[in-house]
Protein backbone atom coordinates (compact mmCIF):
# COMPACT_ATOMS: atom_id res chain seq x y z
CA UNK A 1 0.00 0.00 0.00
CA UNK A 2 1.77 3.41 -0.95
CA UNK A 3 0.39 6.76 0.14
CA UNK A 4 -1.76 8.65 -2.05
CA UNK A 5 -1.50 12.18 -0.86
CA UNK A 6 0.07 13.50 1.74
CA UNK A 7 -2.41 15.46 3.36
CA UNK A 8 0.73 17.44 5.55
CA UNK A 9 2.16 18.74 2.76
CA UNK A 10 -0.40 19.19 0.63
CA UNK A 11 -2.95 21.39 2.60
CA UNK A 12 -0.74 22.30 5.74
CA UNK A 13 -3.05 25.51 6.46
CA UNK A 14 -5.54 23.14 7.01
CA UNK A 15 -3.28 20.79 8.94
CA UNK A 16 -2.36 23.57 10.94
CA UNK A 17 -5.88 24.59 12.13
CA UNK A 18 -6.57 20.83 12.74
CA UNK A 19 -3.24 21.48 15.05
CA UNK A 20 -4.73 23.93 16.53
CA UNK A 21 -7.55 22.01 17.97
CA UNK A 22 -5.31 19.94 19.33
CA UNK A 23 -3.54 22.56 20.85
CA UNK A 24 -6.64 23.85 22.33
CA UNK A 25 -7.87 20.40 23.81
CA UNK A 26 -4.43 19.83 25.62
CA UNK A 27 -4.74 22.96 27.91
CA UNK A 28 -8.54 21.50 28.76
CA UNK A 29 -9.44 20.14 31.92
CA UNK A 30 -9.19 16.72 30.26
CA UNK A 31 -6.59 14.88 30.86
CA UNK A 32 -3.97 14.04 28.49
CA UNK A 33 -4.38 10.08 28.91
CA UNK A 34 -7.92 10.11 28.42
CA UNK A 35 -7.51 12.36 25.39
CA UNK A 36 -5.25 9.86 23.96
CA UNK A 37 -7.92 7.10 25.40
CA UNK A 38 -10.49 8.53 23.23
CA UNK A 39 -8.61 9.05 20.16
CA UNK A 40 -7.66 5.12 20.27
CA UNK A 41 -11.05 3.87 20.66
CA UNK A 42 -12.40 6.19 17.77
CA UNK A 43 -9.32 5.06 15.72
CA UNK A 44 -10.21 1.73 16.36
CA UNK A 45 -14.01 2.18 15.21
CA UNK A 46 -12.79 3.89 12.48
CA UNK A 47 -9.95 0.81 11.38
CA UNK A 48 -7.56 3.96 11.14
CA UNK A 49 -3.95 1.93 11.60
CA UNK A 50 -2.12 5.23 11.30
CA UNK A 51 -4.32 6.53 14.21
CA UNK A 52 -4.20 3.66 16.13
CA UNK A 53 -0.31 3.36 16.09
CA UNK A 54 -0.01 6.74 17.01
CA UNK A 55 -2.40 6.83 20.05
CA UNK A 56 -1.24 3.59 21.06
CA UNK A 57 2.72 4.88 21.29
CA UNK A 58 1.47 8.09 23.01
CA UNK A 59 -0.24 5.62 25.61
CA UNK A 60 2.54 3.79 25.71
CA UNK A 61 5.25 6.56 26.60
CA UNK A 62 2.64 8.16 29.01
CA UNK A 63 3.01 4.93 31.30
CA UNK A 64 -0.55 3.56 30.33
CA UNK A 65 -0.18 -0.20 31.45
CA UNK A 66 0.08 -2.15 28.51
CA UNK A 67 -2.85 -4.20 29.61
CA UNK A 68 -5.57 -1.23 29.90
CA UNK A 69 -4.32 -0.23 26.49
CA UNK A 70 -4.47 -3.85 24.74
CA UNK A 71 -7.91 -3.66 26.35
CA UNK A 72 -9.56 -0.07 25.33
CA UNK A 73 -11.27 -2.00 22.29
CA UNK A 74 -12.92 -4.06 24.83
CA UNK A 75 -13.37 -1.52 27.77
CA UNK A 76 -17.05 -2.88 28.26
CA UNK A 77 -15.50 -6.07 29.26
CA UNK A 78 -12.68 -4.93 31.14
CA UNK A 79 -14.48 -4.39 35.06
CA UNK A 80 -13.47 -2.17 36.67
CA UNK A 81 -9.85 -1.58 34.77
CA UNK A 82 -11.38 1.84 33.08
CA UNK A 83 -12.60 4.53 35.77
CA UNK A 84 -16.03 5.96 36.01
CA UNK A 85 -14.82 8.92 33.79
CA UNK A 86 -13.02 6.75 31.27
CA UNK A 87 -16.22 4.19 30.76
CA UNK A 88 -18.31 7.33 30.28
CA UNK A 89 -15.92 8.85 27.42
CA UNK A 90 -15.11 5.87 25.42
CA UNK A 91 -19.20 5.50 25.99
CA UNK A 92 -19.97 8.72 24.28
CA UNK A 93 -16.77 8.45 21.85
CA UNK A 94 -18.74 5.14 20.28
CA UNK A 95 -21.85 6.80 19.95
CA UNK A 96 -20.96 9.72 18.41
CA UNK A 97 -18.40 8.06 16.47
CA UNK A 98 -21.24 5.91 15.36
CA UNK A 99 -23.91 8.73 15.44
CA UNK A 100 -25.73 7.98 12.00
CA UNK A 101 -26.41 4.21 13.36
CA UNK A 102 -26.61 4.69 17.13
CA UNK A 103 -27.60 8.78 17.63
CA UNK A 104 -26.43 10.04 21.50
CA UNK A 105 -29.20 8.38 23.39
CA UNK A 106 -30.17 10.22 26.15
CA UNK A 107 -29.13 7.85 28.95
CA UNK A 108 -25.33 7.46 27.81
CA UNK A 109 -25.59 11.57 28.09
CA UNK A 110 -27.29 11.05 31.41
CA UNK A 111 -23.56 8.92 31.92
CA UNK A 112 -21.80 11.45 30.55
CA UNK A 113 -23.55 14.52 32.35
CA UNK A 114 -22.74 12.71 35.65
CA UNK A 115 -19.18 12.89 35.74
CA UNK A 116 -18.34 15.25 33.34
CA UNK A 117 -18.84 18.94 33.35
CA UNK A 118 -20.50 20.97 30.10
CA UNK A 119 -17.46 22.25 29.38
CA UNK A 120 -15.63 19.06 29.45
CA UNK A 121 -19.01 17.53 27.78
CA UNK A 122 -17.97 20.15 24.57
CA UNK A 123 -13.93 19.36 24.94
CA UNK A 124 -14.90 15.90 24.89
CA UNK A 125 -17.33 16.24 21.91
CA UNK A 126 -14.77 18.31 19.97
CA UNK A 127 -12.10 15.87 20.68
CA UNK A 128 -14.15 13.32 19.12
CA UNK A 129 -15.14 15.06 15.96
CA UNK A 130 -11.45 16.29 15.75
CA UNK A 131 -10.38 12.50 15.71
CA UNK A 132 -13.06 11.34 13.49
CA UNK A 133 -11.49 14.30 10.83
CA UNK A 134 -7.86 12.83 11.00
CA UNK A 135 -9.10 9.21 10.79
CA UNK A 136 -11.15 10.20 7.55
CA UNK A 137 -8.22 11.79 6.39
CA UNK A 138 -5.18 9.34 7.06
CA UNK A 139 -7.46 6.23 5.94
CA UNK A 140 -8.62 7.63 2.71
CA UNK A 141 -5.49 9.11 1.84
CA UNK A 142 -3.54 5.78 2.77
CA UNK A 143 -1.26 7.50 5.69
CA UNK A 144 1.11 4.45 6.85
CA UNK A 145 1.35 3.91 10.66
CA UNK A 146 4.69 5.43 11.21
CA UNK A 147 6.22 1.83 12.76
CA UNK A 148 5.22 0.39 9.30
CA UNK A 149 8.20 -0.72 7.42
CA UNK A 150 8.58 1.03 3.94
CA UNK A 151 9.18 -0.60 0.73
Amino acid sequence: MSQRIDFYSTAPGAMKALGGVYSYLSQTDLSHSLLELVFLRVSQINGCAYCIDMHTQALHKADMPWHKIVLTQVWHESGALFDAREQAALAWAESLTLIASRGAPDALFAQVKAVFSDKEIVDLNVAIGLMNTYNRLAISLKKLPDSAPRD
